[in-house]
């Protein structure tokens, strides 16, 4: 659907060296490049997506859609209906790198087999309250010190900055960026004071987001964007974020803890003025029309 959301498996070497290190161990997650380093297919993911089902053109199921988890069958009299999947018909995992971790604290085989379990627990207590955490197996995830939670968007705000300069390099015939996203980042890509791709120092970060803060405006509103799709309505929910949770919280241990404290009402939705807010842009430099 969006051949921005995608893992840039390349880019970890440029500008998230404790990021690189975990991906690098894996070695079957070669994909083409794409919009974020840590972000996959939001098809993954996204438990609110309606997916349509191979069947024969016969079948009254073609083109009948069922949210991720179900698939579509026909009762006596040929209608169309979503049940859930049975995790046992879920295509087989070709290593651990599919597993994922829920919110249970369980490891599931794949995406595929979690959304099938969590299907069966529909209408329960415990299946309202369970959702994809992350890519992997269950992990212990240490806990974020507040003075590393100051640290996670000096390292993110850079890092975006960096992967839209990566996709504007790479960008020929690609459709990586639309065109007037181009424009912006070229801006930034030909800006002789652009702070290049590396491992930099805190100190470094916090200096050049002084120095060159304009540089970092629009990619705070493109990751946005790029999160906000379903629906398109300048908020962020849990599922709408797991493209880039997800991948990350095995790796960046204060994710979690950043995004919550994203939400500042806890009302469950990050709007776009409390998003910026957590990377640290002014409240004038909030703008919608920059989500394009």
């Amino acid at each position: 659907m969006w051949p921005q959301l995608r893992v840039i498996v390349e880019y970890y070497g440029l500008a998230a060296p404790r990021l690189c290190l975990a991906f690098r161990e894996e070695p079957s997650l070669e994909t083409e490049v794409g919009a974020n380093p840590v972000q996959v297919e939001i098809g993954e993911f996204d438990e609110a997506i309606d997916i349509v089902e191979d069947v024969v053109t016969e079948n009254a199921c073609l083109n009948y859609h069922c949210k991720k988890g179900k698939v579509c069958e026909v009762d006596e009299s040929n209608t169309p209906m979503c049940v859930c999947q049975d995790p046992s018909t879920c295509p087989p995992v070709e290593g651990d790198f599919e597993h994922v971790c829920g919110t249970d604290n369980k490891t599931y085989e794949s995406s595929c087999h979690f959304f099938a379990t969590k299907c069966t627990l529909e209408g329960t207590k415990k299946g309202h309250k369970l959702h994809l955490d992350y890519i992997g197996s269950c992990k212990l995830i240490e806990p974020c010190l507040d003075s590393e939670l100051t640290e996670f968007p000096l390292r993110m705000r850079d890092w975006l900055k960096n992967v839209l300069v990566t996709l504007y390099e790479r960008d020929e015939d690609n459709n990586l960026l639309t065109e007037k996203q181009k424009l912006r980042v070229k801006k930034i890509y030909e800006n002789e004071k652009r702070l290049q791709a590396g491992d930099h120092s805190l100190d470094l970060l916090a200096h050049d987001f002084e120095k060159n803060y304009n540089m970092y405006i629009f990619p705070v509103h493109w990751q946005f964007g790029q999160l906000d799709q379903h629906p398109v309505d300048g908020y962020l929910t849990h599922t709408e974020l797991a493209p880039l949770r997800a991948p990350l919280i095995p790796m960046e241990h204060c994710t979690t803890r950043f995004f919550e404290q994203c939400d500042a009402d806890a009302d469950k939705y990050i709007a776009l003025e409390e998003w910026a807010a957590c990377f640290g842009l002014k409240d004038q430099d909030v703008d919608k029309d920059l989500i394009i």
